[in-house]
């Protein structure tokens, strides 16, 4: 992508009704950072605080316009560039925090049974302290001085994500980014839960995409297709080096289906096969050898 970077720290008017601040955390998993977003006038919603950082803090209080106020705080997802500053900013504010649960909140029966069997979070930091005020479902609707903001329940980056659509303009946290897939990493990520979500959002008619990373996508429907699109492609990666009839570890597969991937990155794409996989198992059309695990030998079925 060659997006240019906005400025940290700075209100900056996307519409009308829909302002964003820039966090100073730009790293290779969230690219310049993560994207804050303020939604209406006089009081506002603030939409994913971002990790917590003091000067994060300080510039989404003092940027505010002469006389508005902060009076409602929501979550896309647990992790810790999007919501650890919520308690602070609840605390600064007085405003309430509004999420699907906890950072363990909406994991599939096989993700639990991989946690109880020793599978830790991997890739992006979980923050497990993070409690919301008011648990939100699939469907609701947040109500707020003329706003009404639906909440979508996205899983599959994170079993507690939420995507938000108001007037049309959906709030995808890191469900949809343009400048990269969504990490998928169990047991925190999900694809079979992914590929739930992006049909869900493939059957409505947003008209612009605001993700919690990089530039606004201006084509949902298109850079829908192209998730699903990525992600079926590299299941037939999967098995196509499965086909072979040999027992395969996550580690050999990675190596052969990602071979143009910079070492530090090969951890990442583990997990994002082992996904790949854990869905796969579920459908029959792979085995795992003693059992499902990450140190299992898959066989195509």
């Amino acid at each position: 992508m060659t997006d240019k970077s906005p400025p940290v720290g700075t209100y900056q008017t996307l519409e009308p009704g829909i302002r964003r601040i820039l966090a100073p955390n730009p790293s290779p998993m969230t690219y310049w950072g993560t994207n804050t977003y303020v939604l209406g006038h006089g009081e506002v919603v603030v939409l994913d605080p971002g990790p917590n950082l003091a000067p994060h803090l300080d510039a989404i209080l003092t940027g505010l316009e002469p006389g508005e106020q902060i009076s409602k705080i929501l979550v896309t997802h647990a992790h810790l560039d999007h919501s650890p500053l919520a308690p602070p900013l609840s605390q600064a504010t007085g405003a309430p925090i509004y999420a699907f649960g906890n950072a363990q909140a909406g994991r599939s029966d096989v993700m639990r049974d991989l946690v109880a069997r020793g599978l830790s979070s991997g890739g992006e930091g979980v923050d497990v302290d993070f409690t919301p005020d008011i648990i939100l479902s699939d469907g609701d609707v947040v109500h707020h001085n003329g706003l009404d903001i639906e909440t979508i329940w996205t899983p599959g980056h994170f079993a507690n994500h939420l995507s938000f659509c108001m007037n049309g303009a959906t709030f995808t946290g890191d469900h949809v980014m343009a400048w990269a897939s969504s990490l998928v990493s169990p047991p925190d990520g999900d694809l079979t839960a992914f590929m739930a979500s992006c049909e869900k959002l493939r059957i409505r008619d947003d008209r612009i995409y605001y993700p919690g990373h990089g530039a606004p996508i201006v084509n949902p429907a298109e850079r829908i297709n192209w998730l699903i699109h990525h992600r079926k492609t590299r299941e037939a990666d999967i098995l196509n080096a499965l086909g072979n009839g040999q027992a395969h570890t996550i580690t050999s597969l990675t190596q052969n289906i990602y071979t143009e991937t910079p070492t530090a990155l090969l951890p990442a794409a583990e997990r994002n096969v082992f996904a790949h996989l854990i869905d796969l198992y579920e459908r029959d059309l792979v085995r795992a050898k003693p059992t499902l695990d990450v140190s299992a030998d898959f066989f195509r079925l």
